[in-house]
């Protein structure tokens, strides 16, 4: 059980994440939560010491104050800035730097996809379909769950702590 979620569990979540995020530009505060509930869950199962379970709780500690911050400057959504932290916690500050590369850059790719797009006329088609109207619209965001899943999935698979005791 625990393997399946640490192999499972932790991509599900954001991949969940992601699709919400695409479908609704929204994120529940509950996928944030599973997520840390989840790394305590792991983290204790697998006697991971205190030490390392702090400096993991420090990471997403550390990136819950930097996203706030962007938050309350109106750069990012407050559920993005719970998610970027809540994968932070399972990433850890050997990581980190790694998952802020990637999320900047799947996040700037997919800004400028979706700015692009929203300067065409929308197809009968899509008009009909809610979710793509909303990513449309101008005065919409842009879902940066998106980026932040998607890179916590690619960086997931080098974090050498859940790797290591995946082939225990």
């Amino acid at each position: 059980m625990l393997l399946f979620l640490m192999i499972v569990g932790f991509p599900a979540l954001l991949a969940y994440a992601a699709f919400s995020d695409l479908f609704t530009m929204s994120i529940s505060n509950s996928i944030s939560i599973a997520l840390v509930a989840g790394f305590f869950v792991v983290a204790g199962f697998l006697h991971l010491p205190i030490a390392a379970i702090g400096w993991h709780i420090g990471c997403g500690l550390t990136v819950l104050a930097v996203t706030f911050l962007l938050f309350a400057m109106g750069w990012i959504g407050g559920v993005d800035a719970k998610l970027a932290a809540a994968t932070a916690l399972w990433l850890g500050f050997d990581h980190l730097a790694d998952y802020g590369l990637v999320a900047a850059l799947i996040g700037g790719a997919l800004t400028l996809i979706i700015l692009q797009l929203r300067k065409l006329p929308m197809p009968r088609w899509a008009i009909e379909r809610g979710w793509i109207a909303r990513l449309h619209e101008s005065d919409n965001g842009i879902p940066y769950g998106i980026a932040l899943a998607i890179a916590g999935v690619l960086v997931y698979p080098e974090t050498s702590i859940w790797v290591s005791a995946i082939t225990l």
